[in-house]
């Protein structure tokens, strides 16, 4: 079975659009996707990047093109529970170390379902901590669990962890995939992915 990263932060509108695929994916060529959760502001600090929305601010047209490829891809794949989140960017430091106490519990991806809900299909804003407990309470999550594991150190030093060494790999935003040592970023890259799954399987 081919096993590929899949490293996200969950303030990515793309990581959410290519979560979304990833099950058909799955199923069409037996892989298993791997979820790694990093912090997306962290790999913008060490590698020097910005978000797309300040990187292109002030550049004429840039991000209404931007827009147009994302409601394209939308569009394609039936994406119709997507709701842009009225308070993007959102701080995610909590719900990412919330996903790293998920991955220790051995329920990570109820608490990707979860989050990734209420991040983009019922947005609300997931960096307050009272939304937060309400959100995971309501998708069925111990949330006082979770909201307690987050403050702890060995949580803390995980996430940082996960996101240094995606960085070191070559990671510069997300999503971003890695099937071995080959990385792939983007959603716009996930035909790509799939054709390098059935590369490595053929092998």
């Amino acid at each position: 079975m081919t096993q590929v990263e899949f490293h996200f932060d969950f303030g990515s509108p793309n990581a959410y659009l290519a979560h979304k695929l990833i099950l058909g994916i799955e199923q069409r060529t037996g892989a298993a996707f791997v979820y790694v959760p990093v912090l997306l502001g962290g790999v913008f600090k060490l590698t020097h990047n910005q978000a797309p929305m300040l990187q292109f601010k002030d550049v004429k047209n840039k991000l209404e093109y931007q827009r147009l490829e994302m409601q394209r891809f939308i569009a394609k794949h039936g994406l119709t529970q997507f709701q842009w989140n009225p308070h993007f960017p959102v701080n995610t430091v909590q719900i990412m170390r919330g996903a790293i106490v998920a991955q220790l519990d051995g329920n990570l991806m109820p608490y990707v379902e979860g989050v990734f809900h209420h991040m983009w299909e019922a947005p609300k804003k997931m960096d307050d901590p009272a939304v937060i407990r309400a959100a995971l309470e309501e998708s069925g999550l111990d949330a006082a669990h979770i909201l307690a594991r987050i403050q702890d150190p060995d949580v803390k030093d995980a996430l940082l962890r996960n996101t240094e060494a995606s960085v070191a790999r070559g990671t510069f935003g997300a999503p971003t995939f890695f099937i071995g040592d080959e990385m792939y970023f983007g959603k716009d890259r996930l035909r790509d992915l799939e054709e390098a799954i059935a590369r490595v399987a053929a092998a």
